[in-house]
């Protein structure tokens, strides 16, 4: 398993940690989400916008109502996922992995639901009131 971490003391390195996933990020990739509620998790996506080419990257948005929103990147899409809201039932229903032929899928609060053993995880840890270790595991 290859390991990478960053410590961000503020969104903008939040952001940065999150532009690094996007320069990265490969058409297919899955990757899961972990963090307590005000952890980053969002400001984290708007940075793999950012990598990835997203024109208004700084207007990604928690899709806590919508569950899904896409935005278009340099290349290939983003779909950013979140299933706060909803049961593994519902999240089935979704058929996230479908997407993936498109872009990359990024899912918050991803414990809701069962992956495939290719999926990346990136952890957000609340270290400090501003402080945060992120640290993406890929398989």
């Amino acid at each position: 398993m290859e390991e990478t971490e960053f410590i961000s003391k503020t969104p903008s390195d939040t952001w940065d940690a999150g532009e690094y996933i996007g320069r990265n990020a490969k058409k297919g990739e899955l990757y899961i989400l972990k963090g307590e509620l005000g952890a980053g998790k969002t400001q984290l996506v708007k940075g793999i916008a950012r990598g990835i080419g997203v024109a208004e990257w700084e207007y990604v948005v928690s899709p806590s109502f919508t569950l899904m929103n896409i935005y278009e990147g340099d290349g290939f899409d983003l779909c950013h996922v979140d299933l706060y809201r909803i049961d593994e039932a519902e999240a089935e229903e979704l058929q996230i992995e479908e997407f993936l032929e498109r872009g990359i899928v990024v899912v918050e609060w991803s414990e809701k639901k069962t992956w495939h053993a290719g999926a990346i995880t990136v952890e957000i840890e609340v270290t400090g009131e501003y402080e945060r270790r992120i640290m993406i595991k890929k398989p």
